[in-house]
């Protein structure tokens, strides 16, 4: 037996990943001897003397390499929330040999052959739905990837493969690097003017923190939000904007144009070499949009009905920042600041007034109700946990009968080894193995504003929303109940993916939900109802260029990937400006660039699929409308959303589970409506 924890049996409650026992020099030896069991197995496939069959391939292949994707959740999972240049240096190593196993797995010909053997029978074997739909996700994997090629067509493959895998991490590295080194030091305490009595207290203990007199603002999100929501000071509010905006786009070291330009150019020479006319082409096959057609048409008829709503908000914005301070021409560094301020006009409701009742200890206790009144699961704290941090919470989720049902990892707070942004993981999936139902590790990583020394952590309303966004991607997770790891919890459709999280933001304008945790922190009040009816009054404050937004992120990213010819793209700013035309209210800034830092499409899995959130969001309006109509909390609902959802994770086509549970497709006016933007 090997002294590396990560090649053994971990002995853990629930079989939990022994985090504070792993050390960083475990990583690569257990990558190299995974990957070797991992090909082993494959071989044990290929070599079966018995005819294929579904079962000693296609569900032999499924469930082979279970300690190899173990080990790569922890260690992917902790480069983006707890990294350290050593990880960053493993991960640069171990990329292209999981990349190059990849393609020595979906090059295999002789396990092309087994599949594609049981494939040309899958009329005669009298599969289940889930069974079909596992055979046809391994055959297209294969023909998707290659396995169809010639041979010289098939180590281009495998080159434009390990250098995408090196570029994406490099890209992510560099944003990370990019926020980390902004800092902006206040010692004139009348720069402070405008800002929230947390925010200043947060930016004194920072400074402290690092040795420093005065008050320390930074590019991580509970930083920059409140000083570009609250500053009074236009240019400091500049300066930080500017800077934001600039990340990997200064020419220094950390310069993503290069990579963005060569990541663009390798995706669409990987599509063309697979036979597809570009990446949109390749990645929306298999997504519910299906070309890059629709998606357009659908992202250009919502900026159809979007548009005219946003330039009147705009116009609006800047009437009232010309009267309120002669501001005549609105900067995107005005946006935040005038909005929120016309908002609390318009409202009387402004953050600071909603921030008490938002304790995040409430709010996690509130989104816990909320899964216990729908889906009956309970949420136990333990201490008995490993983690990678000690701000990590842990929890042991149970169903009303007592049965375990998952583990739950909750990460809330920023570091300098975090990426921004909040997102949702898993340490190990769901799956059915031997009549054994093994249950899934979820986790949930945010970047919310830190306790004081003289308050809790208090949250943003956005931060709430956030917070529940991110809970019903859990939620997807942890009911999760198919029987093969690859199709279990979030393994879904890209733009059915964020059907379950949107979703679940509804319940936080709802009185009967926010009565269950927005309490006082101080006094336990209950939030008045005058503050409820405000919140769903400003539900629709701006959608129209919240919208807009939306819309020209998707359209950027469909620029990228449904170009013909990226080669001949060479300044990555003129083609992104030219990318957002018909989308932009704020004058240019020279100096900014968004692609540089657009992490979702560059480094994560959104190539050619931002539009999903808009997506997702007819499907959400259309979904949540169902249970407003029956109540909020209605049992049968909430079940139906559990049994044809949640659970099903993608055994089936999504718009067949969609249909199961509403009864019939959704509607894309039910979004319109919810946004203000139709009566």
């Amino acid at each position: 037996m090997s002294d590396n924890i990560l090649i053994n049996d971990f002995n853990t409650p629930f079989n939990v990943a022994p985090f504070s026992k792993i050390k960083d020099e475990d990583y690569l030896p257990a990558f190299k001897i995974a990957i070797k069991a991992a090909k082993e197995e494959i071989d044990t496939i290929t070599q079966h003397p018995d005819t294929p069959t579904f079962e000693n391939t296609i569900e032999a292949l499924d469930y082979s390499g279970t300690q190899l994707s173990r080990i790569s959740s922890i260690f992917f999972n902790l480069n983006s929330a707890e990294t350290n240049e050593t990880i960053q240096k493993i991960a640069q190593e171990v990329s292209p040999m999981l990349s190059e196993f990849s393609n020595d797995v979906t090059l295999n010909e002789a396990l092309f052959k087994r599949v594609k053997a049981v494939y040309d029978t899958k009329d005669d074997l009298n599969l289940t739905v889930e069974q079909q739909t596992l055979l046809d996700k391994k055959y297209k994997g294969f023909s998707r990837n290659g396995a169809n090629l010639p041979g010289d067509k098939k180590e281009r493959l495998r080159v434009i493969d390990k250098s995408l895998s090196q570029l994406q991490l490099k890209f992510g590295e560099n944003v990370l690097a990019e926020t980390n080194s902004f800092e902006m030091l206040l010692t004139d305490e009348s720069d402070l003017s405008g800002l929230p009595e947390g925010t200043v207290e947060a930016a004194k203990q920072l400074a402290e923190s690092k040795g420093k007199e005065g008050w320390l603002f930074t590019l991580h999100y509970p930083s920059y939000i409140p000083f570009v929501t609250y500053a009074d000071n236009r240019e400091l509010r500049k300066k930080i904007t500017l800077a934001a905006g600039a990340k990997a786009f200064k020419g220094n070291g950390f310069d993503n144009t290069e990579i963005v330009l060569e990541i663009v150019k390798l995706r669409h020479e990987r599509a063309q070499l697979l036979g597809y006319d570009t990446h949109a082409n390749f990645v929306l096959e298999e997504r519910m949009a299906e070309t890059p057609d629709k998606v357009l048409g659908f992202l250009n008829e919502l900026l159809e009905k979007a548009k005219p709503a946003a330039v009147g908000e705009f116009e609006d914005l800047q009437r009232f920042a010309n009267d309120l301070d002669g501001i005549s021409q609105l900067q995107k560094w005005d946006a935040s600041y005038y909005s929120e301020k016309l908002k609390q006009k318009r409202f009387n409701l402004d953050d600071e007034i909603l921030k008490p009742y938002f304790k995040l200890e409430n709010v996690i206790s509130g989104a816990f109700t909320i899964a216990e009144k729908l889906f009956d699961l309970k949420f136990k704290e333990v201490d008995t946990i490993d983690t990678y941090h000690e701000e990590v919470l842990t929890y042991e989720v149970t169903n009303a009968n007592g049965d375990f049902i998952a583990v739950f990892y909750a990460d809330f707070f920023p570091r300098e080894g975090k990426r921004n942004g909040a997102w949702m993981t898993s340490y190990k999936p769901q799956y059915i193995k031997a009549g054994e139902n093994s249950r899934p590790h979820i986790s949930i990583v945010c970047n919310f504003t830190k306790p004081t020394k003289t308050k809790p952590s208090l949250l943003t309303f956005n931060e709430v929303t956030t917070l529940f966004h991110e809970f019903g991607h859990a939620l997807h997770g942890i009911l999760a109940n198919t029987t093969y790891p690859s199709l279990s919890g979030t393994n879904v459709y890209w733009d059915f993916v964020e059907l379950p999280s949107q979703i679940l933001e509804n319940w936080c304008y709802e009185k009967e939900a926010l009565e269950l945790f927005a309490k006082h922190y101080e006094t336990g009040a209950l939030i008045p109802m005058d503050l409820i009816e405000k919140i769903k009054a400003s539900a629709t404050f701006h959608q129209g260029m919240q919208t807009l937004r939306q819309i020209s992120f998707g359209l950027l990213d469909m620029s990228w990937h449904s170009h013909s010819s990226p080669k001949t793209i060479e300044n990555v700013k003129a083609f992104e400006t030219d990318a957002f035309n018909g989308t932009t209210l704020y004058p240019d800034v020279a100096e900014n660039c968004m692609s540089t830092a657009f992490s979702h499409i560059f480094q994560g899995g959104y190539s050619s699929g931002y539009y999903s959130y808009k997506w997702a969001e007819v499907l959400d309006a259309d979904a949540f409308e169902y249970f407003k109509t029956e109540g909020i909390f209605n049992k049968d609902i909430a079940n139906k959303f559990k049994t044809h959802i949640l659970s099903k994770g993608g055994t089936e086509n999504p718009m067949l589970l969609y249909k199961r549970f509403r009864g019939e497709a959704p509607k894309p006016e039910a979004l319109l409506k919810r946004a203000g933007l139709i009566a």
